[in-house]
Parts: C-alpha cells; sequence; structure tokens
C-alpha cells in the first residue's frame, strides 16, 4: 500500500541473513559448489514448510489452503477492472500458472492482477511463499489483509509484505487504521528475488509479522488493530508516476498460502468467519487498490 497520507510510525529496519565478521582472522575455504536445484518436497509437504512459521512456531493445520496447482481453489476473486488511479488494468489475462507456481504479469501498457480469498475470518494467521525478480520501478508486489466488509480505511488494512524496492532487496509492511488512513510500519532487508515464507499473526493484543519463521515487526497497540473480520490479497500493483522511461515487463511467484485459525481457536474458541455486507461490497474493479 502506498504511503499516501502521513505515516505515523516506522519500525527501524532489520536485516536479515547477515552476521559480522570485524575482528575475525580470515580462514581459507574451498569455493562454494555450482548452485543446484532445489530438492522436491516430500509428498504431501509444500516446499518450504520446513522454514514457515506455521512449521516453526505450531501453528498446527491450515484451515484453507491453495498449492496453485493449475488454478485457484475455490474463494478466490480474481479483480477485473481498472487499475490504481484508473491507470492500466487489472485483469484476470495477467495470472497464469505452470508446474504448481502462480505468476502475475505486469506489462510495459500497465495490465497486471491482483486477487481475494473471501470470506476472511477474525482474527488469525496466513502464510505465502513468494519470490519476485527485479522489477521496473513501477510495480509493487504484495500480500495483504483487506477488510471483508470492504470498509477502507476504517476497516484497516495489513500489507504484511509490500515489495516497493525495484530490486527486492528491501521489503515494507504498513498497517493502515483510522478513518484518516494513518499508518504504522518497517521494513526488512532480504533478498526477496529467492522464495520466502511471508507471514502475519494477527490477535486481540497484537500483529507480528515473520519471514521464514523469524519475527521481523510487531504491534501491540490495540488502539490501531483492524476491528472487524479480513481478508488474504495477492497484489502486483502498478504505481507508473514512480517509473522512470519505458515500463519493462514484472513479475511476481507465488508457490502457495495458507490460513490458519485465530490463536486459541484450538482450544474451544469458535472461528469467527467474516462476510461482506452486500450493501457495501465494492465490485473488484471499483475497490480501493493498494495505493490509496
Amino acid at each position: 500500500m502506498r504511503r499516501s497520507l502521513t505515516i505515523a510510525a516506522i519500525v527501524g529496519t532489520v536485516v536479515l541473513g547477515s552476521a559480522s565478521t570485524a575482528g575475525a582472522s580470515p580462514v581459507p575455504s574451498p569455493p562454494p559448489p555450482p548452485p543446484s536445484p532445489q530438492a522436491p518436497p516430500a509428498p504431501g509437504v509444500s516446499a518450504g514448510h520446513e522454514t514457515s512459521a506455521a512449521a516453526l512456531l505450531g501453528w498446527g493445520e491450515p484451515n484453507r489452503v491453495d498449492e496453485f496447482d493449475g488454478k485457484l481453489g475455490e474463494g478466490w476473486n480474481v479483480y477485473d477492472g481498472p487499475g490504481h488511479a484508473d491507470q492500466g488494468r487489472r485483469t484476470p489475462d495477467a495470472v497464469s500458472f505452470a508446474d504448481g507456481i502462480m505468476t502475475i504479469t505486469g506489462s510495459p501498457q500497465g495490465d497486471t492482477a491482483g486477487m481475494a480469498w473471501d470470506p476472511g475470518q477474525h482474527y488469525g494467521r496466513w502464510e505465502g511463499r513468494v519470490k519476485a525478480p527485479a522489477s521496473d520501478e513501477s510495480y509493487n508486489a504484495l500480500l495483504l489483509l483487506w477488510p471483508d466488509a470492504e470498509d477502507f480505511p476504517v476497516g484497516g488494512e495489513i500489507d504484511f509484505m509490500e515489495m516497493m524496492d525495484h530490486t527486492r532487496q528491501t521489503t515494507n509492511l504498513f498497517l493502515h487504521y483510522g478513518e484518516d488512513n494513518d499508518q504504522v510500519g518497517g521494513e526488512v532487508q532480504i533478498d526477496a528475488t529467492q522464495w520466502h515464507n511471508w507471514a502475519v499473526e494477527w490477535a486481540p493484543t497484537h500483529v507480528a509479522a515473520y519471514v521464514d519463521g523469524k519475527q521481523w515487526w510487531r504491534t501491540e497497540n490495540t488502539d490501531i488493530l483492524p476491528p472487524r473480520a479480513m481478508h488474504l490479497c495477492v497484489q502486483l500493483d502498478w504505481f507508473p508516476e514512480d517509473g522512470a522511461g519505458e515500463v519493462q515487463e514484472s513479475q511476481m511467484h507465488v508457490d502457495w498460502v495458507k490460513q490458519y485459525p485465530p490463536p486459541g481457536a484450538g482450544e474451544g474458541e469458535p472461528l469467527r468467519e467474516g462476510a461482506p455486507d452486500p450493501d457495501r461490497v465494492l465490485r473488484s474493479a471499483q475497490r480501493a487498490p493498494s495505493g490509496t
């Protein structure tokens, strides 16, 4: 989500996957072996599961899964209409599948795609395995939670993975709240051109974000948490005002997405699913895109 209004707070940058070697004597080592293809997962196990937040933190079994094996599963609403600020187009034609991977392709003309996984739930955990090659400066790759009631901004929004950096070396998070669309957020430095597992946990007491099972952002300010049910969205959004020169084709790849019950739901707490108010639903061509 574009920071179109004043950001209330920014959490400092987190760097993952690096270590200091200051003061250490250099140790000769053999050259690294050439890269080899990633080994296929065991039957019935998602690729990268061993480094997922769900596996490392014991989230249990998901209540919804899509492995993108050739088509979208139930509940997906693929946007079909004008893009952000009526520039470009969101079209199902920009979505493709191959070898268990969903790819969204953004064209030089601004044709791209996004989709919502309805209905959502009030509190829960969501995780997706994503990689995005270095892109045109005008394309942002996102995983986010959007209000079922379609009442943004008062219904909130959690962009728990927004790749604004076209080199895909820094990824941002934004939590939107309140009628003035106030925001808090943070960023993590990680090579997002490689596969990583991005997750968010939303509970009555906090929102926390994870990458490869490591928490990198958290807020316990309950005054700014979403008030109602939210659902997952996957989007490659076009912001032509951010680019310079000719727009280059850009992509994001998604291996799988999973939704988990709210913390404690397995101990007698009922799962609360949300359903959009039919009087307030905006069709996909009208719904507020990332960037408003």
